[in-house]
């Protein structure tokens, strides 16, 4: 029996590869610095696995920015726009590969970044291949190959792992019509022969081919691809082991297929699927290694061994412990690094602290369930079971989890809990006479930059350093610049810009029941971009308002409507650590009755526009149609619930970001937002299709320009964008606005695009005055 590891954070305990690569990105520090960061980072990870006792470690497992982007590099799927890039750098390749990422904007070049969307059904972005018809690719980056011989030169055999070529294909976008990305296949393939050969001849012994879309819904050409791939590799190398890894949900409808494919050892995860290791054991080949997932690679609560024990038990049972592996149901780079890095109390309690597992401890984990499954543990392992024991017991018997208070509120909601007074047809009558808003209105999504000295002060204040009276005169003053400024370029509707909040999940997290918090418990969400998920521990309320203080304020600062910004119930859901003793669902509805409160609140301090963000509603899909309707449901009424409190003159916004709406479309009319905002500038607006198809009857903000890319449109650019939008949807419907929140921009590039987008804006008015 081995134990295993499908990855580990890349980040660095300190986050030292987002310092390094954004130091390189602003110029103050070389390329150099960026890759000994990323070496150190490495280093570290497979030397703390090996003395941990992981059997089987992984390398590639690292990227400087997404491993899918590292596999398009890998093949040399290196969209065309960028090849005078490459002559601009002398061949250097990681300015290639974050151009690629985010866009190349200097030395006469202006060239956009590749699209970038969710990975799966969590918070990670992955930046999506670009694929052409008769496609050819070519060993181009040799990262994979580097790093398991770097590793080699340490002492350790590591596990390379990459992408599965199905996989990978089908994480892709065509981008020009009469092909399927699937059919790339058969020349996609000897680019796999070929780094496969030079992992063997490194002596590498296993590799770890991720096709986690055997869990997804195939197409039956999709599941013949799968054939065709595995056949073709074990025909190439008929000694090679090959470890297939599934996860995020049961195998299903793929079981045959899976444990027909012909490799060495198939990963499930059993965090996700539970159901499915009786039909999988009753399926797998006779020879065949089976890799339990049942270590909760996404989330942050300690493993039930006991639990744990039992999968383990019945799968040894079965097959016999020589053909059991034992592991994290994924990669745990959606787990923070290390719970060792908590040490302050007042930020995380040592009650709900023995609650938690971090990737280390994970690690240890999966060593202890080995050692309690080896038949004679030792008397540490079993003491270990025993303090794991008490912890689980202790956890569900804690006072500070349950509040009579939440759930009897709950248990009291009604169907008209979830319905605005009218419909959106009356509404929009009733707003447009109180609002008196342009054609094509301009907004911003809610965030302004924070720059580092907003963040020194919102960290001095936490010190203890500058006073209540300080801290509110220094926001009240950065507050007051960014109104003034966007009255000055003509914005209609106008945000306070958020330079009191760290996070848009964190910020109301802190000030409702049920949450804590870590100091270190970072995760990656693309790129150099980390966050800090909150802890949903226990039963969530709203003791008091968290936001009417600043809107109100700002508002009070101009004539123009101020807008209210809000996280929505789905969004805290999905971008927290949520609790495991309950359905998610149940969960949801009690932050949405607690968003609701503070609507309403807004509304009665005289805010008449409030954004309910619910960017993750699409993120939280479940993989499996099947199981998507249930889901669809809880999730929007949970969002109606927060939004229906008000008058019909207060005019609600929702904004979605990097999501594909063309299977739920119904669902987010059924949100009943009288304006929805969404990320659609870096696919050129082929989002818009969707609802103009589906004739969505409310308002729409197709945004015009990417924020997660440092380069700045213009307004002609910006310009042709809307008149696209124009072209499927109504004018009158059209708002204008940015992809996203700002808050990671800077100000010289912000101040720039939204002056452009108000120009761009402009003149579209004026076409439409000059055509009438």
């Amino acid at each position: 029996m081995l134990t295993q590891n499908l990855g580990y954070p890349r980040i660095g305990n300190q986050r030292e590869l987002k310092k390094a690569c954004e130091a390189y990105w602003a110029g103050k520090s070389g390329l150099k610095n960026v890759m000994t960061a990323g070496k150190a980072i490495r280093h570290h990870n497979w030397q703390l696995q090996k003395d941990a006792g992981i059997d089987l470690i992984p390398s590639n497992d690292f990227s400087y920015y997404d491993q899918v982007l590292d596999h398009s590099l890998l093949f040399g799927a290196i969209p065309k726009r960028y090849n005078e890039v490459i002559t601009k750098n002398g061949g250097e390749e990681l300015d290639l590969y974050f151009a690629m990422a985010r866009g190349y904007q200097k030395d006469g070049l202006d060239v956009t970044a590749m699209e970038m969307t969710k990975w799966f059904d969590t918070n990670y972005h992955y930046i999506v291949p670009e694929f052409y018809k008769d496609q050819q690719f070519k060993l181009f980056s040799t990262k994979v190959i580097d790093e398991f011989y770097d590793a080699k030169q340490l002492g350790i055999i590591t596990k390379p792992v990459l992408i599965g070529p199905v996989s990978y294909l089908l994480l892709g976008k065509e981008k020009e019509a009469g092909f399927s990305k699937i059919d790339l296949l058969r020349n996609l393939l000897p680019v796999y022969m070929e780094v496969i050969t030079k992992l063997k001849n490194l002596g590498a012994e296993w590799i770890q081919f991720d096709e986690p879309f055997l869990a997804m819904d195939l197409t039956e050409k999709e599941k013949q691809a799968f054939r065709e791939a595995y056949k073709a590799i074990r025909a190439e190398f008929p000694y090679l082991k090959v470890l297939l890894a599934t996860y995020f949900e049961a195998l299903g409808d793929n079981t045959a297929l899976a444990t027909s494919l012909p490799v060495n050892a198939l990963h499930i995860d059993l965090v996700r699927g539970p159901q499915q290791l009786d039909e999988v054991i009753a399926q797998l080949s006779k020879d065949t290694i089976l890799s339990l997932g049942v270590l909760d690679g996404r989330n942050i609560w300690k493993n039930d061994l006991e639990a744990s024990l039992q999968f383990i038990n019945k799968a040894i049972t079965a097959i016999g412990a020589d053909r059991v592996w034992i592991a994290p149901s994924c990669s745990l780079i959606h787990s923070p690094c290390d719970l060792d890095n908590e040490k302050k109390e007042d930020v995380l309690t040592s009650e709900i602290k023995q609650w938690l597992s971090f990737a280390r401890q994970k690690v240890d984990e999966v060593v202890t369930l080995k050692k309690l499954a080896s038949g004679q543990p030792s008397n540490s392992a079993l003491q270990q079971l025993e303090a794991n024991k008490k912890a689980q017991a202790e956890r569900r018997s804690s006072t500070l989890i349950h509040n009579p208070q939440v759930k009897e509120r709950v248990a009291g909601i009604t169907d008209a809990d979830s319905q605005r007074a009218n419909s959106f047809a009356t509404r929009k009558i009733v707003q447009q006479d109180l609002l008196q808003l342009p054609l094509f209105a301009t907004t911003t999504i809610g965030s302004f930059p924070q720059t580092a000295e907003v963040r020194s002060w919102r960290a001095s204040y936490k010190k203890g350093s500058l006073t209540d009276e300080q801290y509110d005169r220094l926001i009240a003053d950065e507050t007051a610049k960014a109104v003034k400024w966007q009255e000055e370029i003509g914005l209609d509707v106008l945000v306070h810009g958020e330079f009191e909040r760290n996070d848009m999940v964190e910020y109301f997290g802190e000030q409702l029941d049920g949450f804590t918090f870590t100091q270190n418990g970072w995760v990656q969400s693309y790129g150099s971009r980390c966050v800090k998920p909150p802890v949903i521990y226990g039963d969530v309320s709203r003791p008091v308002a968290m936001t009417v203080k600043w809107s109100a304020y700002a508002a009070s600062l101009t004539q123009k409507w101020m807008k209210g910004m809000l996280t929505g119930p789905v969004t805290i859901l999905q971008w927290s650590f949520v609790r495991n003793d309950q359905p998610r669902s149940a969960t949801c509805t009690q932050i949405a009755l607690a968003i609701r409160d503070e609507v309403v609140d807004l509304e009665t301090a005289g805010i008449k526009i409030i954004q309910i963000d619910e960017p993750a509603i699409r993120e939280g899909l479940p993989l499996r149609k099947a199981d998507r309707e249930n889901y669809l449901y809880w999730a929007v009424k949970a969002f109606r619930i927060s939004a229906s409190g008000v008058q019909d003159d207060t005019q609600i916004h929702t904004h979605m970001c990097y999501s594909e709406f063309n299977d739920i479309i119904s669902n987010i009319a059924d949100m009943d937002a009288d304006v929805i905002t969404i990320e659609t500038s870096r696919s050129q607006m082929e989002l818009l299709d969707v609802f103009a198809d589906f004739k969505y009857p409310n308002e729409i903000g197709p945004g015009v320009y990417d924020i997660h890319s440092p380069r700045v449109p213009n307004r002609a650019e910006m310009g042709h964008l809307l008149k696209k939008a124009a072209a499927v949807i109504p004018e009158s419907q059209l708002w204008v606005n940015p992809d996203c929140g700002l808050k990671t921009r800077g100000w010289d590039e912000t101040k720039a695009a939204l002056i452009e987008m108000v120009a761009a804006a402009n003149e579209m008015r004026e076409t439409v005055k000059q055509e009438a």
